[in-house]
């Protein structure tokens, strides 16, 4: 009996030294969490990079369907297999609680795609998709990767933007192969 009474005063005893632990570690999972809210240049960046990925993968699926042309099509399939890439490393650059948006195209850019077939879709893509999407994306991350307050959205960047580059040096060459301005 007297055995108990110890070890329930011990068990009291901690229990009663832990609730300060308890409550900086309620106060430190709450300043976390304050923490986790991006600022303005990051989200900004999050929202540009997902739609820049998700409109070149959504404009490369109608790619592989409106275009006859093989350098277009491979184009596009390149651009498919990268941006799917590019948008699991930013989804797991960005902070716990932070969604990267999955289906947030840009619906003007593909609108206009989707009723154009043949040469005409091409010159298209490669201006809208290749050329103009790509040049917004690296100056989206050429932005993100100097400006961010986010170190993992800010090394997740600085870690794609040679590969965002070399798509829009692709894009410039596809462009002029194919006499696109």
């Amino acid at each position: 009996m007297k055995s108990n009474a110890v070890l329930l005063t011990a068990l009291a005893s901690a229990l009663l030294s832990a609730a300060p632990a308890v409550a900086l570690a309620q106060t430190q999972a709450a300043s976390t969490t304050q923490a986790n809210e991006l600022g303005s240049p990051d989200k900004e960046f999050v929202q540009a990079a997902s739609m820049s990925s998700s409109t070149e993968i959504d404009a490369s699926k109608l790619a592989s369907k409106q275009s006859q042309d093989k350098d277009v099509k491979n184009f596009a399939h390149h651009m498919m297999v990268d941006h799917t890439k590019l948008t699991l490393q930013l989804k797991m650059a960005a902070p716990h609680g932070v969604t990267v948006p999955k289906d947030n195209s840009d619906t003007a850019v593909l609108d206009s795609l989707k009723g154009l077939k043949g040469k005409e879709f091409d010159t298209a893509y490669i201006q809208k998709v290749g050329v103009e999407g790509h040049k917004q994306a690296v100056e989206a991350f050429q932005k993100e990767a100097q400006e961010g307050q986010n170190a993992d959205l800010k090394k997740a960047a600085q870690k794609a933007l040679p590969t965002i580059q070399q798509h829009l040096k692709m894009a410039q060459d596809l462009a002029a192969k194919k006499g696109v301005q």
